[in-house]
């Protein structure tokens, strides 16, 4: 047994280095060795189906490490859902791994040349982001937001990203099996992109200011009646607090995802004491409610009266978290448990909206998961000023899940030149610039508000125009290009 084990420890091994490049460990240079040392791997695996395991391997050690903390939601309440958080890593690790091992897989299914693992393994990094509702959790280019590399976001995207760190990779090891030392040394250099911090201008702050409330309600007390007028009237405090001296009063208060225990058609007193506190600026808080028979993640923003001014409903719902995928289908047969229109679970919104928040222009709201996707961040109607990312990361411990989501804010950031402000109700709260830079920020398991002048947007960036089809077409254009040389010379020999 421990012979046929040993050929996987160098697979397992980068799989782990690699992963070491994310938050919390926050070493982006050991993503490039993690990635080259899978290369290296990849090369030796013989066969199609030596090639599927050895992608396994490093996928699995990947994911593993980098979402250890998806453990948390089932320790909340440990007693009665403890017993998951072992299957739910072991399950998430290999539901990751598959998708590497498909592209380590199809890749020596198409060529015995090394290369057309760059395309294969971007392409299945792609298709992780729309696939079943998509799942880009711990991207390889989620390791480049602090460095000068991750500023490529803005003109390639993720996958973009992706793809080039995997060339680099590739080219690595071709470079080392050939001997050529000086375009080692290139790629040495290239690596070092990689290290080097982000080099960007200043940005213009506008003359307003936002003031980002963050309760700090456990998950475990959030919802226990004991302790919710407590969270409640914290932010209650926070926000009718003095302003800041030099900023001045505040021009709009965010409160986080689900930030009131009541459903809003019971709100309405609550709502009015909220506005009360704020002195009658805008206020932006999530809260759930109920329309015909559905219910839905929202966020609202309230007038000067307490009243509702605009409604949006978080569209981009987590599977098995917030609702039961084909529940609708399974309603036809009477199983009306699943049902979102039957109340089992939330249902989703119409799609991306923008709110008009007057002298604040138009801000694109996110809730919590949806600021893991990038095609969600760019798909609001028209050009929004800034954006608003209102999360619950209460259920993901005080540790890596919560760093790695104030990640994915910032690449949002980044790859739409745009500010984003963050309130997060346990934290990371933060003012992100629209280079990824955080501006203002108030840690993990604090209670207390930071206020934040906004930072100016830049112009369109060149990701936000185009999207993910470039680099889709350039996957699919290398991929077909790998198999037009198989037609028309045959198996090429191994590089």
């Amino acid at each position: 047994m421990t012979q046929r084990l040993l050929p996987f420890l160098p697979p397992l091994l980068a799989g782990a280095v690699a992963a070491l490049g994310q938050a919390p460990f926050d070493y982006p240079i050991l993503m490039g060795v993690g990635l080259t040392i899978a290369f290296y791997q990849a090369a030796k695996a013989d066969t199609p189906r030596a090639a599927a395991l050895t992608g396994f391997a490093v996928g699995f050690a990947y994911f593993a490490i980098t979402l250890h903390w998806i453990v948390s939601p089932f320790l909340v309440d440990a007693a009665r859902h403890g017993w998951m958080a072992p299957f739910a890593v072991v399950l998430m690790a290999a539901g990751g791994a598959l998708f590497w091992s498909i592209a380590f897989w199809a890749a020596r299914r198409l060529s015995a040349q090394l290369w057309v693992l760059v395309p294969c393994w971007a392409g299945v990094e792609l298709l992780r982001a729309y696939i079943f509702t998509g799942f880009p959790w711990a991207s390889p280019a989620q390791a480049t937001v602090d460095t000068l590399a991750g500023q490529a976001l803005a003109w390639i995207g993720p996958h973009g990203v992706n793809l080039v760190l995997l060339a680099v990779a590739y080219a690595f090891v071709l470079m080392a099996k050939r001997g050529y030392a000086v375009q080692t040394a290139v790629l040495v250099a290239v690596l070092t992109l990689l290290v080097i911090p982000p080099i960007s201008p200043d940005v213009s702050l506008s003359q307003n200011t936002l003031r980002l409330v963050q309760p700090n309600a456990p998950q475990a007390e959030k919802w226990d009646p004991e302790k919710m007028q407590v969270f409640y009237s914290r932010q209650l405090t926070f926000t009718a607090a003095p302003p800041d001296a030099a900023l001045g009063a505040p021009d709009a208060v965010i409160w986080p995802e689900t930030a009131i225990p009541w459903n809003l058609i019971y709100a309405e007193p609550i709502l009015q004491e909220i506005s009360a506190a704020a002195q009658g600026r805008p206020v932006v808080l999530g809260v759930q409610r109920t329309e015909d028979s559905r219910h839905y993640n929202s966020l609202i923003a309230l007038g000067p009266q307490g009243e509702v001014i605009q409604t949006y409903d978080k569209h981009h719902l987590v599977p098995f978290g917030e609702y039961v995928p084909l529940g609708n289908f399974f309603a036809l047969f009477g199983i009306y448990g699943m049902a979102p229109q039957h109340g089992a679970g939330f249902s989703a919104g119409e799609g991306a909206s923008l709110m008009d928040l007057g002298a604040l222009g138009l801000a694109l709201p996110l809730i919590c998961y949806e600021a893991v996707f990038a095609h969600d961040a760019g798909a609001a109607p028209q050009r929004p000023d800034f954006i608003i990312h209102a999360t619950n990361d209460a259920w993901f411990g005080q540790h890596a899940g919560p760093q790695q989501h104030l990640a994915q804010a910032r690449m949002r950031a980044i790859e739409q030149g745009l500010p984003v402000a963050r309130a997060a109700n346990t934290g990371i709260s933060a003012m992100i610039d629209p280079h990824g830079r955080i501006t203002a920020s108030l840690g993990l398991g604090q209670a207390g508000f930071v206020d934040a002048a906004l930072p100016e947007p830049l112009g369109p960036t060149l990701y936000s125009r185009t999207g993910d089809l470039p680099v889709a077409l350039l996957i699919v254009f290398l991929l077909g290009a790998a198999v037009l040389r198989i037609k028309t010379i045959g198996r090429t020999p191994p590089e």
